[in-house]
């Protein structure tokens, strides 16, 4: 193994361990805010406030990051998410009396800054570090991982809220971030920069492959948080009986197999030699368009609610791994080499469009329609992201050719 290919693995090895530890923080952060909030008397309504800011920014993020990654070096971005973490978990910290429904939604929004730059960085930099035959492997993995973390952190925010109460697990997570970002002061500088001074506009792509792309990621994504991010767990607690406990879990581990499949999804590529297209894209999202739609036809058909929605939704959880896994690993492919930041900035700036459209719509849906209107608007959503995804390059494009 050269020195070169050790300092990559080794870099690799940083960006990914300082990500792992800020997605564990992420996910225990979200249920320790529900539970505590919970508990404070804060309606449902309420508590959904409390992360409206957190999509907003999100989108407003992309943008920003990927201009200023190109500038200053992903790893920089990224260390800049790390502290941005570490800051809205010290806010936080403030006492009771302080904790109102706009204050906690600028910590809210703090962490959804920091959240997309440091996805941002850690994902971009997985570009600068691997080769092109390991690519699809690597950000298979990173992403794979992040996602099972996150459902772990569900569980961990829990389980601190539970033992060390509300501050003391604040307290917890800003020490394993603290450590995060420690380490990754060793990354070499530069890390990214873009030659010359880079505008806020070239953010915008010019590439018809990412432009496309990003326009079936934001249907992609609205498609899953539509019914999963209200509709669903009002319905297994609401319609199905079950505690807070069961739904909180049996979210998490959704969460937990999702990215286990994700990570796994190179190796269950079944063309070896070959890189996941257009027509990966397109048939995968089409198939997963079905689910949601059976899944409506027998809630109205009258078919036993609850083997129908556990079962199509451990189904639709595997095949919209596999789909999101190649997204991620496309638009690395399309994107350039020196200005992946900014590529990468922009297709998740609609990423959070999608999240934030699918959470307000799941909502809206939910009380009109219920679970099944939930359910169909998903569908209508996957069927626009496979329409979008027809134009796509037929084959992965390669640094040296245009897209």
């Amino acid at each position: 193994m050269t020195p070169t290919m050790n300092a990559d693995i080794r870099n690799y090895a940083i960006v990914t361990g300082n990500y792992w530890a800020f997605t564990l923080t992420d996910g225990a952060l979200r249920m320790l805010v529900l539970l505590h909030f919970h508990q404070l008397g804060y309606t449902p309504l309420q508590i959904a406030m409390l992360f409206l800011f957190y999509e907003v920014f999100g989108i407003v993020t992309n943008a920003v990051g990927g201009w200023l990654g190109a500038r200053i070096g992903v790893n920089r971005t990224m260390q800049i998410g790390t502290a941005l973490q570490i800051i809205s978990l010290a806010l936080l910290l403030a006492p009771a009396a302080w904790l109102t429904v706009p204050y906690v939604m600028a910590a809210q929004a703090l962490s959804g800054i920091a959240k997309d730059l440091n996805k941002m960085s850690a994902k971009s930099s997985v570009k600068l570090v691997a080769g092109e035959g390991s690519l699809f492997r690597w950000v298979a993995i990173l992403t794979g991982s992040k996602n099972a973390l996150k459902g772990v952190g569900f569980f961990l925010g829990g389980l601190l809220l539970a033992v060390w109460g509300f501050h003391g697990a604040l307290w917890a997570m800003i020490a394993l971030l603290a450590a995060g970002l420690a380490v990754t002061l060793t990354l070499p500088g530069g890390l990214g920069v873009v030659k010359g001074k880079p505008t806020f506009g070239q953010v915008f792509s010019n590439t018809p492959a990412i432009n496309g792309l990003a326009a079936a990621r934001f249907f992609l994504f609205g498609a899953r948080d539509v019914w999963f991010v209200v509709g669903l767990p009002v319905y297994l607690h609401a319609v199905l009986g079950w505690g807070f406990t069961e739904v909180g879990g049996f979210l998490a581990l959704w969460v937990i197999g999702y990215g286990i499949v994700q990570a796994a999804t190179p190796g269950l590529w079944r063309r070896p030699g070959r890189s996941p297209g257009r027509a990966a894209v397109v048939t995968g999202t089409l198939g997963l368009a079905l689910i949601p739609l059976a899944m409506a036809w027998a809630l109205t058909a009258g078919l036993a609610p609850a083997p129908v929605v556990i079962g199509g939704l451990a189904l639709f959880g595997v095949v919209f791994a596999l789909n999101s896994s190649i997204h991620s690993y496309l638009i690395l492919a399309y994107a350039e080499g020196d200005k992946v930041a900014m590529k990468v900035g922009f297709y998740y700036m609609a990423n959070a469009g999608g999240r934030l459209a699918g959470t307000v719509l799941s909502g809206w849906a939910y009380q009109v329609w219920g679970l099944e209107g939930c359910l169909v608007a998903s569908g209508a959503l996957l069927l626009a992201a496979a329409g979008l995804s027809i134009k796509l390059p037929a084959h992965t494009v390669s640094r040296s050719t245009p897209a």
